[in-house]
């Protein structure tokens, strides 16, 4: 098969557009701040937000109806889904942690568009339990889909996965059904994404031509901020967790490097799923460990993403000068923790859940996703670099929980002394 030229990859093209549009809003500050150009950056969003509903009904019923999967084999299942949330919930609050102290947005007063913003704002300040809960019920099965009222899809998919976890091989059929319709919704975001850098480049030319370079030093800022903070979440976290099951989280690192590299080029580790299942195979996780843990843990368990998530959402909030309270950040925490389900392997699914996520705590920080469009893809990497790293040391973690890990093959396998061979 013939290798594509370099120009011809995605992430290549978008960051031509990047560097395209900045200069536009650099060098022309009057062409990048014109309405037109703002409008592009607008629609590329638009088009991306009109498939969040389904997504996330698609990625969280099939995830949750999986868990019939987990279930079937015991203990082992219902470790690596506890095991995922409590890691996942980690890096949620790191992210809100270091977004807190770092305050990467703040003092940008990028306001939006009034008449956007307006329309989510209620004119009653004093919500009661039970308008909250008549908004969090809907009306019908579609209501939630057809009103693109994310929270309502949220509590639809939740109970569609219980019922086809609890029918299992029942709801078989159905259940296929979504993963293909899954697939399709995924097929639409990539074809949209082709047009990621127009779209970038128009929001990023905007950006700059509108409020000057000086916003320059706060998208750069999230960008740092970011990738510390997954390394933190990486050297810290994951490594106490690493050398409480007896092994270093460095030498994994640098066991899984070629994977790493891969999808570092790909920003998708999906591209790598069968090599980390082999790998941690070579490793001494026994094969039903591995089956389980990796593929669930693609679903389950996306610290990258979660990280992301929040500080990309306080990010926002205090770009567009809309303060976060400290029970919105909580409900961030437990929405995020909703719809980063599925969200690993597909180009621009972080960026599509982000929106879902900003939809739920605040619909006005919707249009603030325009701002941080230009820079996504410098933060994709990361965070599938990340989740990536995250469910190789719960393999090992949970293998060695359940006495199903070989000690002598995972530490010749990274000693690098000698590389251990494929069990029999």
């Amino acid at each position: 098969m013939t290798k594509k030229p370099f120009y011809a990859h995605l992430y290549v093209q978008v960051l031509i557009g990047i560097a395209l549009g900045a200069a536009i809003g650099l060098i022309w500050p009057l062409i990048g701040s014109q309405p037109w150009m703002k409008a592009i950056g607008d629609a590329f969003v638009n088009l991306l937000k009109m498939m969040i509903g389904v997504l996330i009904f698609c990625t969280v019923t099939t995830g949750i109806g999986h868990m019939n999967a987990a279930r079937q084999v015991g203990r082992v299942g219902l470790k690596a889904i506890v095991y995922f949330e409590v890691v996942s919930t980690l890096a949620l609050a790191l992210g809100l942690i270091i977004g807190n102290l770092v305050h990467p947005g703040e003092g940008l007063n990028l306001h939006g568009d009034a008449s956007k913003i307006a329309k989510f704002v209620s004119p009653d300040t004093h919500e009661t339990v039970s308008d909250f809960l008549l908004k969090l019920i809907p009306a019908t099965f579609l209501s939630g889909l057809a009103e693109g009222n994310i929270l309502q899809v949220l509590v639809v998919a939740v109970l569609s996965g219980f019922a086809l976890m609890r029918l299992g091989d029942r709801a078989a059929h159905i259940r296929t059904l979504v993963e293909e319709g899954s697939r399709v919704i995924f097929d639409i975001v990539n074809m949209i994404m082709r047009a990621a850098p127009i779209g970038a480049g128009a929001a990023m030319a905007f950006t700059l031509g509108k409020y000057g370079p000086s916003v320059l030093g706060n998208l750069l800022a999230l960008v740092a901020t970011f990738y510390a903070t997954s390394a933190i979440f990486i050297v810290v976290v994951l490594g106490i967790i690493a050398a409480l099951a007896g092994f270093s989280i460095l030498r994994l690192v640098a066991f899984i490097k070629d994977e790493l590299l891969i999808i570092l080029g790909t920003s998708s580790s999906e591209s790598a799923l069968a090599s980390l299942m082999e790998k941690m195979e070579r490793l001494g996780c026994s094969r039903q460990v591995v089956g389980l843990v990796i593929p669930t843990g693609y679903s389950f368990n996306l610290d990258g993403t979660n990280i992301y998530m929040t500080l990309a959402s306080l990010f926002i909030s205090e770009a567009m000068g809309i303060h976060l309270t400290l029970e919105q950040q909580l409900m961030l925490l437990v929405v995020a923790m909703l719809t980063s389900k599925g969200a690993s392997g597909v180009t621009g699914a972080g960026f599509i859940t982000l929106g879902a996520t900003l939809a739920v705590v605040n619909p006005a920080l919707v249009p603030g996703m325009a701002i941080v469009l230009g820079i996504d893809k410098f933060m994709s990497e990361c965070r599938a670099l990340t989740n990536f790293v995250g469910n190789a040391v719960a393999c090992v973690v949970i293998a060695r929980s359940e006495g199903e890990l070989d000690r002598d093959r995972l530490r010749a396998g990274l000693s690098g002394v000698s590389d251990p061979v494929s069990p029999a």
